[in-house]
């Protein structure tokens, strides 16, 4: 199963005693691909490295870089179907050219493509995809 992170997302799965740190044990485990861009692993780094420290982000990084289950692609068009936040696009276009399963985010700004039916992607939150892998 690949999966496509949100950064608000991962920053919630940092702290190993965090209600999401579960994402990251899930992760390590195997039980789904989780699918990034350059474009990604740059917000990633900035986002991981404000909010916690430059070690960490540069430790997160790391891990994903090297992590057999994480596979590095890239977009190869730009839907710009967010308009609320036009950041959050890179997700949802990463999704289409990934084949994602899912895309996970706890951001409202995503609702706006769950209408949409072409192209569809499969936006859930943390909690429900915690459901999808069954924890």
């Amino acid at each position: 199963m690949r999966a496509v992170i949100d950064t608000n997302c991962i920053l919630a799965s940092i702290p190993p005693k965090g209600d999401y740190y579960w994402l990251y044990e899930s992760f390590e485990k195997g039980l789904f691909d989780w699918v990034i861009s350059n474009e990604i692993l740059t917000e990633y780094d900035e986002k991981i490295s404000e909010r916690y420290s430059r070690e960490t982000a540069h430790l997160v990084i790391t891990i994903l870089l090297f992590a057999p289950n994480t596979i590095l692609a890239e977009p190869y068009f730009r839907w710009q179907l967010i308009e609320s936040d036009p950041d959050d696009n890179k997700f949802f276009d990463l999704s289409i050219a990934a084949e994602a399963d899912y895309l996970v985010t706890n951001d409202r700004d995503f609702d706006v493509v769950k209408k949409v039916d072409f192209p569809k992607v499969n936006i859930v939150s943390l909690t429900e995809f915690k459901l999808i892998l069954e924890l």
